[in-house]
């Protein structure tokens, strides 16, 4: 990993081990010890010894973070992303959105190890702003994060919808608990009609974003300002228009150069300057072409990325919209399923809050669908709290919407869907609680 670390990029705050240490100084990597720095901060200001290094002029292509991500593979990959690629997507973050010079408040959800909070945190750095960070024990306990929540200054809540989802599930959550708030900020997931529909209702004053954007094209490339007219269109909701410079276009998954016209279903592919070089070559073993493969390059030299995600453009207002993993087809029975399509229904379900569905090996095959489905508060549709009625009742209303082949065969209810640390939904967990 040290071989994608040069010594214009970067000063190693630490205190390496002596092995460590001589590798370093071999690379000419400069090193600031923890303890020797806390000293020189707690002197006297005429008594500060002079820097040991001087500030660094990193280039377009110097890494300005390596952010690690599973893919479409489940491997971590790590992906530098270049300083060219964090400058476009901040200077597009601030141009959109004009945000107030030393008076916005950031909400901090999403752990550093997650690129939604590059968008919280540069947006603070850039504007003077204030990061309000949510622990991970707060976000884990609804008492303690509503409690925290409660009157804070927020004005920019950045999240992933899975996160907002559970704090709707608090009917304070709304304008007079967040008064200060103004603008929410969705990436990292599908953002549910149901979810943006309580969101608009329960903040009237603040604005509504769906982003989208894969960690190898830095964060998000495209935004759309959700209305009520969008919502009240009963369709699934748009992810925008691309950024400025960045071209994004549908593609035949068989030939990722080719462009499908207006309209057609197909691959999201990605090119422009927030497009990463590639996933970090280790000095100890090398990244074969096929690790690589998702990233391709064009005819005019520009890098190009294919998300794996299923898309397509609107003839009516060119607004790109996403239909979920390309891998998250199936073929159940000899019919070809989108889990994506049958938790949109799911939803939709009259005493269904929200819901997730598992597909059921047998003999390294998908056999049958499970359900996995939260109850909503409320209302004038209570669904059963468990067994054959929930089941009957689940089934009963997609089969108006759904074929026989797609209904899962068994439908659990949970109070919530679970999360992972970076506040997607945890698919891992969620096929234990089907099992």
């Amino acid at each position: 990993m040290l071989d994608a670390v040069r010594p214009a990029d970067a000063v190693l705050v630490t205190e390496p081990p002596p092995a460590l240490a001589r590798e370093l100084a071999a690379r000419d990597i400069g090193t600031i010890a923890l303890d020797a720095l806390a000293e020189r901060i707690a002197a006297p200001a005429g008594d500060r010894r002079p820097r040991a290094l001087e500030p660094c002029s990193p280039q377009p292509e110097s890494a300005a973070y390596i952010l690690f991500t599973s893919g479409t593979t489940g491997d971590p990959k790590g992906v530098p992303v270049p300083h060219r690629a964090l400058e476009h997507f901040t200077d597009w973050l601030l141009s959109t959105h004009r945000f107030r010079r030393g008076a916005e408040t950031f909400l901090n959800q999403a752990p550093l190890s997650f690129d939604l909070s590059v968008l919280d945190l540069y947006g603070a750095l850039l504007t003077g702003g204030t990061s309000f960070t949510l622990r991970r024990d707060e976000t884990a306990d609804p008492r303690s994060l509503f409690r925290r929540l409660d009157g804070a200054p927020v004005s920019v809540w950045v999240s992933t919808p899975s996160f907002a989802r559970l704090c709707l599930a608090e009917p304070r959550f709304a304008q007079p608990m967040l008064p200060a708030l103004q603008r929410f900020l969705f990436c990292g997931e599908t953002l549910p009609q149901a979810v943006a529909s309580e969101i608009l209702a329960r903040f009237p004053r603040a604005e509504l974003w769906n982003l989208y954007g894969p960690t190898e094209t830095t964060v998000a490339v495209t935004a759309v300002r959700i209305t009520a007219a969008l919502v009240a269109s009963g369709r699934p909701l748009p992810v925008g228009r691309a950024a400025p410079g960045m071209d994004v276009w549908i593609a035949d998954p068989d030939d990722p150069a080719r462009r499908l016209p207006v309209g057609a279903s197909g691959e999201i592919v990605i090119a422009g300057p927030q497009v990463a070089s590639g996933y970090l070559r280790p000095a100890a073993a090398s990244t074969s072409d096929d690790e690589q493969r998702p990233f391709f390059a064009l005819p005019d030299g520009r890098r190009a990325y294919r998300t794996g995600d299923l898309g397509s453009f609107d003839p009516a207002d060119g607004l790109l919209y996403c239909a979920g993993r390309l891998d998250r087809q199936i073929k159940l029975h000899g019919y070809r399923i989108e889990l994506d399509e049958i938790e949109a229904h799911l939803r939709r379900t009259p005493g269904v809050a929200d819901a997730a569905v598992v597909t059921i090996d047998r003999d390294g095959r998908p056999d049958h669908l499970v359900a996995i489905v939260v109850g909503a508060s409320g209302g004038s549709t209570v669904i059963p709290a468990s067994g054959r009625g929930l089941t009957v009742h689940v089934r009963a209303s997609l089969a108006e919407r759904l074929p026989d082949y797609a209904l899962p065969r068994i439908v659990r209810r949970v109070p919530a869907l679970p999360l992972t640390a970076n506040g997607k939904l945890d698919r891992v967990a969620l096929r234990e609680l089907a099992a």
